[in-house]
């Protein structure tokens, strides 16, 4: 019986001490109301976190330890702005390759009247997620190369379609024409792509209604033609741009060093610091995780480099974030549900009251030591 009761004690005394070392369990079981009021309705707020503590060995070659929380790849979530970063990315990849032109080299869309470059679009999709800027670079790529793509590196994905614009479903895409000089212009070809096929997913059909051309349907919304990342692509793509030596070539993009470095400044710019007004851009603006319930001011010593995304009440953020005083690293890709009256596309979500505080907070209970809260 005392053998039993030491064994008994030991077994409890092991699971406390596991628990205790599982940083993302303690986080979520925080009092904190801005954490609780979510994980006390878990099943409506569809949570999923990919958490990642990034170490480093005596030489200074970082290896990871992981978390996850809820991740189920087969359950759908509406991914939205987040797949704006394998859309910059692979861009980049792309006209990395090119020798007619570059990411400097001016450039308009056929029918369209904004002259601008890929460096401009893709500043532009991570200071403040701009729209346009990612269907640019959309008809650039062709959904079906970006899909493609993503999967020969061993990233699934299925994208699909551009974001807020009427012609978001358009199989063929447009021809970019660029300036090679004051005269000379180069044509991109126009790519067919392939008919989008259904997501065969869990939970692909939302809610217990929704708004179709200002009128309510007392039907769920069928996402099955929309975009789709999962939290582990777009945590494995954050792996592979902050740390590729970590992959092998096959798995890697293919950027140039200047590229690479041009992009992690991009993904780390604050709005500010892009040239958008501070007031209506401050600096949590697209810095969901830490920073995204304050307008205040991010200090020095954090830096983030992610995506986020938030529509039909999905608020997700994908980041790498280094705090320099403690020289900790931290890979945080998480998503969350508000959508309290079950209603799709009525743009009433409680982004402010319940997404954006949850994510904030969670990223403070992840990554800031007390003294740096």
């Amino acid at each position: 019986m005392r053998l039993f009761l030491l064994f008994f004690s030991f077994l409890l005394f092991a699971c406390a001490k596991e628990s205790s070392e599982n940083p993302l369990e303690k986080a979520l079981s925080s009092e904190h109301l801005k954490i609780k009021r979510v994980m006390d309705n878990l099943e409506k707020h569809e949570v999923q976190i990919l958490f990642t503590e990034v170490d480093r060995d005596s030489s200074g070659s970082p290896y990871f330890t992981d978390y996850e929380f809820q991740v189920d790849d087969s359950v759908y979530f509406y991914p939205a702005s987040t797949v704006k970063f394998p859309i910059a990315v692979l861009a980049l990849e792309k006209i990395g390759k090119e020798v007619r032109f570059n990411k400097d080299s001016k450039f308009y869309v056929e029918g369209d009247s904004i002259e601008t470059t890929f460096s401009k679009e893709v500043m532009k999709i991570f200071a403040v997620s701009d729209n346009e800027a990612n269907n640019r670079l959309f008809e650039y790529l062709g959904k079906d190369a970006i899909n493609s793509k993503l999967a020969s590196k061993g990233i699934p994905a299925r994208i699909s379609h551009r974001l807020s614009t009427p012609n978001s479903g358009e199989l063929t895409t447009k021809p970019l024409i660029f300036y090679l000089n004051d005269t000379a212009l180069a044509t991109t070809e126009e790519l067919i792509n392939s008919p989008i096929k259904p997501l065969r997913l869990e939970k692909i059909n939302k809610g217990v209604g929704h708004i179709k051309e200002d009128s309510l349907i007392n039907e769920s919304m069928d996402f099955s033609l929309k975009n789709y990342i999962s939290i582990y692509s777009l945590h494995e793509m954050m792996k592979r741009i902050i740390f590729p030596d970590k992959y092998t070539a096959g798995e890697r993009f293919d950027l140039t060093a200047a590229d690479r470095e041009f992009l992690l400044k991009a993904m780390k710019i604050l709005p500010k610091e892009a040239g958008y007004d501070p007031n209506e851009y401050y600096d949590g603006y697209v810095k969901f995780l830490l920073y995204g319930d304050t307008k205040d001011t991010i200090p020095e010593h954090i830096e983030i480099y992610n995506k986020v995304g938030y529509a039909y009440g999905y608020l997700t953020d994908c980041a790498y974030i280094k705090n320099t005083k403690t020289t900790k690293e931290y890979i945080i890709s998480a998503t969350v549900h508000v959508n309290e009256n079950q209603i799709f596309n009525d743009g009433v979500y409680e982004y402010d009251e319940i997404g954006l505080p949850f994510l904030a907070e969670l990223g403070r209970q992840l990554v800031l030591k007390e003294k740096d809260k």
